[in-house]
């Protein structure tokens, strides 16, 4: 089941970068490197992500939380580092990069846990 949820969870960033290239500036040389941004994101939260986020923990006490966007709009620029022939433009494009990824994990978490009832 976690190979599933883990290639359903890759499909999801895949699908939500293509649907925010159609509304910002982020370039990808081919249709394919979507794809691939959905896999380094993936790893980089699986990886990178829980050891910031344990870092982080008295900054987000202190915000209640909202630093945690901060720490994926982070991950979604280092998946654009890491991705030759994908690129995001900037901390502002990143940043709303970060809440479609978000928001489309956010529902396809909530789908899941209602078909699991």
């Amino acid at each position: 089941m976690k190979r599933q949820r883990y290639f359903y969870r890759v499909l999801i960033n895949t699908l939500a970068f293509f649907l925010a290239a159609q509304l910002l500036p982020i370039e990808a040389a081919t249709p394919f490197h979507f794809l691939g941004a959905g896999i380094v994101l993936s790893l980089i939260n699986l990886l990178i992500r829980p050891v910031l986020i344990i870092l982080t923990i008295p900054l987000n006490i202190l915000t209640l939380g909202v630093f945690t966007i901060v720490i994926n709009t982070w991950m979604i620029m280092l998946t654009s580092g890491f991705l030759p022939g994908f690129y995001i433009r900037g901390f502002g494009t990143a940043f709303i990069v970060s809440i479609i990824v978000s928001l489309a994990n956010w529902a396809f978490k909530k789908i899941l846990s209602s078909n699991s009832d």
